[in-house]
């Protein structure tokens, strides 16, 4: 089992870095309760105000089978507000069920993230972290046991290590060379069975996700240049549109854009995500994976996306510090696994085989 109060340290000291006097908002569901209130602690006692929001299971599907049309096209005036007055934010995926959604029209969905982009851009305005707790459903996503997938996320923290801040201070200095090796690079071409996609970064930068936002984290992405992803693509691990498992998914892109998209699960949500608005059909994101603690798909793209010889793509929404300017209220990341056979070069130079960096 994952210890509470190491899981809280390690939010609190390396993910959102404390410090007295600070307003922190904690949001996750009453599933997770012991490590809410472990968090709670651990702020409290480096001298800043925690503001612990615990969910119940089936808010959200409560919130689209009662809202009428104002609710679902706006949002309480003080939840903006909230966000825009604290220092920093934390949320803690507990889900009770993934598919809560799956039953709502995705049209609906859609709607409201169109409504509530100004809390997002608010969020992401302050420092933020996001992480997960496990939960029965999280751990039948996944295909294990209980015991099996609290452990499976014990190590992906690296709360199985001895000092696991060290731990992540050095996975920091690995990705940092990485981020090196990629400054400058102009193209990079993605290629597998069914992939074949190039795109541009020329310009842009490389982030290193080293756990301070994503916990767990391990991966180096930036943002492609709006117009430049000109291919196909196949993403083969399944993940969640608000809710919804989508799988199967195959993208064309020309100068940039959605032209043809499919999925061969969950396509009504595929379709309902690129139609949110015209920013949804371009890319916001490129990363590469590295994180070789977690090497299998869960389900939860927290956690897969991360995968070492994975790489993904977000449509939607660019993050600003790549140098990315294309605007969504959708940011959606979609995977694709070269380890069984792929490649990514980039400026015409071998950087991945089949999932290994060369």
């Amino acid at each position: 089992m994952i210890d509470a109060d190491a899981f809280a340290v390690l939010l609190a000291d390396w993910c959102l870095e404390v410090l007295p006097g600070q307003q922190i908002l904690v949001q996750t569901t009453t599933l997770a309760q012991e490590p809410a209130l472990a968090v709670h602690r651990a702020i409290l006692e480096r001298g800043a105000w925690p503001l612990l929001r615990l969910e119940p299971p089936g808010l959200s599907v409560d919130f689209y089978r009662h809202a009428r049309s104002s609710q679902l096209e706006g949002f309480a005036p003080l939840a903006l507000e909230e966000l825009r007055g604290v220092d920093a934010t934390l949320r803690i995926e507990a889900p009770a069920s993934t598919r809560a959604l799956s039953a709502v029209d995705p049209a609906l969905v859609a709607r409201h993230a169109r409504a509530t982009q100004p809390l997002r851009e608010a969020r992401a305005a302050r420092r933020w972290a996001l992480s997960i707790w496990p939960t029965p459903a999280l751990a039948a996503d996944a295909g294990m046991g209980e015991a099996q997938y609290a452990e499976f996320v014990r190590r992906a923290l690296f709360l199985d290590r001895p000092d696991p801040v060290a731990a992540w201070r050095e996975l920091s200095e690995r990705q940092a060379q990485l981020v090196a090796r990629l400054a400058g690079a102009r193209e990079v071409h993605i290629q597998s069975a069914r992939t074949d996609l190039r795109l541009s970064v020329a310009g842009r930068t490389w982030i290193n996700s080293d756990g301070r936002r994503n916990m767990p984290s391990g991966e180096v992405f930036t943002g492609p240049l709006e117009r430049s992803a000109n291919g196909f693509i196949h993403f083969d691990v399944p993940s969640s549109a608000r809710g919804a498992e989508v799988a199967g998914v195959d993208l064309r892109f020309v100068d940039g854009e959605v032209v043809a998209a499919h999925a061969q699960r969950g396509d009504e949500q595929l379709q309902a995500a690129l139609a949110i608005d015209p920013g949804a059909r371009m890319l916001g994101e490129l990363g590469i994976g590295t994180n070789t603690g977690i090497d299998r798909a869960t389900g939860s793209t927290l956690l897969d996306e991360k995968i070492a010889g994975t790489v993904h793509l977000a449509l939607g929404r660019s993050y600003p510090e790549t140098g990315g300017c294309n605007e969504s209220a959708l940011h959606w990341d979609l995977i694709c696994d070269l380890r069984g056979g792929g490649l990514v070069s980039v400026d015409g130079e071998l950087l991945l085989r089949d999932g290994a960096f060369v």
